[in-house]
């Protein structure tokens, strides 16, 4: 059982596995989505990317703190998948996990700070904000819903399923949105009407993080 005290470092490992699970079953929608403002390969780059961090992490001792498998994932993500996207995820991972540090275990709310640190890299590293169409449109309001739940006294499992509701209308949201950052930008107001591929596969691995601790829960 998850307490609300201490989460188990295991459950990082579990949450990257889970989300390369959920990325390869709809690595052909990121894809589709891709396909209508941006170059195509976002579900490609995605479903490879997170491939390569299920196999770093095979390789991984089971005792390793959460901090430091994030960051090897944060690196693996760097090292294999292309666009923007591998570094921004590179980056939120790394800052996630030396959020953490190398403590064996972590609380909710070292867990919510983490992910806000998550968010600040992806921030300046791209340069977005709410409402530019991209995943920031899908974490922030999940960051936000966490520290929302917790605060009102929610457990970390009812946290993260209010964050993953969050970042699925966040992603949802973007659909009427003019892009204003990446290669959906270059299309103009030919960019509305489109999901961002990006925010749907923020959205998608928020919601894995949410499934893996509903699991423990």
């Amino acid at each position: 059982m998850i307490t609300d005290s201490i989460v188990q470092a295991q459950t990082i490992t579990e949450w990257l596995i889970e989300a390369e699970r959920q990325i390869k079953a709809r690595s052909d929608y990121l894809t589709q989505l891709d396909a209508a403002i941006g170059d195509g390969d976002h579900g490609i780059n995605m479903r490879r990317g997170f491939e390569a961090v299920g196999k770093a992490l095979a390789g991984q001792s089971d005792t390793s703190p959460p901090g430091r498998t994030l960051i090897v994932a944060g690196k693996t993500l760097v090292a294999t998948v292309g666009g923007a996207s591998g570094p921004l995820w590179g980056s939120a991972l790394r800052r996630a996990g030396r959020s953490l540090g190398d403590a064996e275990g972590f609380d909710p709310e070292q867990l919510a700070a983490a992910l806000d640190a998550a968010l600040e890299g992806v921030v300046e590293l791209g340069a977005a904000a709410p409402g530019d169409k991209t995943m920031v449109d899908a974490l922030t309001p999940a960051t936000r819903a966490l520290h929302d739940a917790l605060n009102s006294g929610a457990s970390l499992p009812e946290g993260l399923r209010a964050a993953a509701e969050a970042a699925r209308i966040g992603a949802e949201a973007t659909v009427p949105m003019q892009a204003r950052k990446g290669r959906a930008s270059y299309l103009g107001e030919r960019s509305i009407g489109h999901q961002d591929p990006g925010a749907t596969s923020a959205a998608i691995i928020v919601a894995a993080l949410s499934d893996s601790v509903a699991r423990r829960g």
